[in-house]
């Protein structure tokens, strides 16, 4: 009996390896991940502002 659609028929190992280690809550690619999730939504945070419109 062959093994159909599983992950491993559409992802290779690096990108499985990869998820893993985002949703690894003891994995600093993890931390990496929320630490910039929360840069993002820091209104004080300068490299998340966007672009400065000039004045007129």
């Amino acid at each position: 009996m062959s093994k159909r659609g599983g992950v491993s028929d559409t992802h290779t190992q690096q990108q499985r390896d990869d998820y893993a280690n985002q949703n690894n809550p003891n994995n600093q690619a993890h931390q990496d991940d929320l630490d910039n999730h929360a840069d993002q939504l820091n209104p004080n945070n300068e490299e998340h502002q966007g672009e400065e419109e000039e004045d007129k």
